[in-house]
Order: C-alpha cells, then structure tokens, then sequence
C-alpha cells in the first residue's frame, strides 16, 4: 500500500506493538511449551513405552533398552553437541534460547508429576500427541526451539530452505526401523499415530492467528471499494493493473488481505459497491511486513 494510503489510516505498521522479540514474551512461551512437552511424555508416552519421535524418542528408546538414567537426562546429553552446532551455526541467541528450553523440559520432567490416567493404548496416544504437540508448537512461536533435532531442522530450513517436516520424516523413519529391535509392533504404530497427531498440532499452532486470507477484487468500482476497505476494515490495499480479454479494456484489480473475522465484511463491502464484481479469496498462512507478521530472525 502507498504511503499516501498509510497516512489517511492515521497510523502505520510502526505504531503496532511487537512484543515477538522481547525476552519476557519469548521466555513465556518457552516455558509454557517445555511444560506441555515434558508432561505429555512424563505422564502419557513413558508410562505406555511409546517413541514420541524427533531426539526425544531416541532417548525414550536408550532408556527402554539401557534402563540407565531417564529420559529426560539423556536427551540433555544428547543435546550437548546439537547446542555447540546451534551456537556456531545459527545464532547465539537462538542457542541461549533453545538452552533454555531443553533446560526446562528436563527439569519439568524431573518435577512435574500429573497423573494422566489414560488406559487405551489408542487413546494414550492420541492425548500425548495433542499436548506434546501444542507444547512443542508453542516453543516454536518463540525465538529459540525445543532443542533436539529442531536445532539441525531450523538450520537446514534457514540455509537451503529444506521443510522441517522433512528432516523430522527421515530422522523418524530411521529410528522406528530401529524401534521394530526392541518393541512390539503394537507400540510401534501406536508411537506412529503419536508423531502424526504431535506433527498436526505443531503446524496448527504455528499457524494460529496467523491464518491469512489474500482476496482479489475484479471490479468496475474498485475505487469505492478500496476507500471503504482503508477508512471501514482501517486495512490496507493494493491497485493492480488488469487488461480484460473479452471486453480488451483497462480495469483496477484490488488486491488485499485479511483475517477471517475481517472477510465476511469485506465481501459485503464488496457487493453493496457491485453485485456484478468477481470475488476470488485463496488462504495464505505466511503474511510478512508492513501491518503484518515481522520475518523471524533467529
């Protein structure tokens, strides 16, 4: 949106609190979700002898087979050489960060005790990978990671742009292979069906709050439109150049994005201006600069 559009709105995207790169707001996130985590693997995956996948799982698979330690610790010293890789790598204060969450998961382990009593393996399951999930998730909202594999997953992302799901999908493949050595088949697709829904609730709370919608606007009273959508929604917008291939003429196509709550009034504006404008909506869940999401710099 043009500057002369900004200024008519009466605030820009500098006014807008960003809290996202604050200590206290990337600290809370870090502990609420090492809290989830530890105690969706504590009370549900241990006692059940799930594998929760990801570095987590390969520690949950030492201690079934070696006894020694727990869980916990292990994926501690597991994580020593990813967190000397995250710190000359990455960035220090993506290391201080994802430190600090493998710190408190540890420690949650170790103090946290909640008795979930879920009996169904399924169930079990299904529960574990919910909350494991949405803590895992919100962990990853912050500036830092859960420790583990995130640290090799965010810097392959970051680097060559290779998904995270990809990295956690050849990890997982292999130590399931692994798994099949020591645990019954039974527990194995009940671990699998735990890594799917944790994977699930991961890419769900990344993307809440965040969800997008890009809208397109095909009309001959665009400029009535667009003022209603900055002065009514206070929502920026953007003219693009169209050329009709029937009727060979010029036209304005408005472009704009909005959250969900804001569609349906923006539809509204739309067809009170023009019954006849064509309206074309398509779903985006990455939305970066100006009012919206800053880019996440670890």
């Amino acid at each position: 949106m043009s500057d002369a559009a900004t200024s008519r709105l009466g605030k820009g995207p500098s006014f807008r609190m960003d809290f996202s790169y604050s200590l206290w707001w990337n600290l809370l996130l870090i502990t609420v979700g090492a809290l989830l985590v530890a105690v969706g693997i504590k009370s549900l995956a241990v006692p059940h002898e799930f594998i929760p996948g990801g570095l987590f799982g390969l520690a949950t698979l030492i201690y079934y087979t070696t006894g020694t330690l727990n869980p916990g610790w292990i994926y501690l010293l597991l994580n020593v050489p990813l967190f000397v890789f995250a710190w000359v790598k990455v960035s220090r204060r993506f290391f201080w960060y994802s430190a600090y969450a493998t710190a408190a998961t540890t420690l949650f382990y170790e103090l946290a005790t909640i008795p979930i009593q879920v009996e169904n393996q399924l169930y079990a399951s299904v529960a574990c990978g919910v909350i494991s999930g949405f803590g895992a998730g919100i962990v990853l909202r912050s500036l830092g990671s859960n420790g583990g594999l995130d640290v090799i997953a965010v810097y392959l992302f970051q680097r060559f742009n290779i998904g995270i799901g990809k990295v956690y999908l050849g990890f997982n493949a292999a130590l399931f292979s692994l798994s099949l050595f020591r645990l019954p088949l039974d527990l194995i697709i009940a671990s699998l069906i735990l890594v799917f829904i944790t994977a699930v609730m991961v890419d769900n709370t990344l993307s809440m709050f965040n969800q997008r919608k890009v809208v397109f606007i095909i009309s001959s009273h665009a400029d009535a439109i667009s003022h209603d959508i900055l002065h009514s929604l206070r929502q920026s917008a953007t003219f693009l150049r169209g050329f009709g291939a029937y009727s060979r003429q010029e036209k304005n196509v408005l472009m704009t994005v909005v959250n969900n709550v804001q569609l349906k009034k923006l539809e509204e504006i739309t067809f009170s201006h023009d019954e006849n404008a064509l309206f074309i909506v398509e779903n985006t869940f990455s939305v970066l600069g100006s009012s919206f999401s800053k880019r996440k710099i670890y």
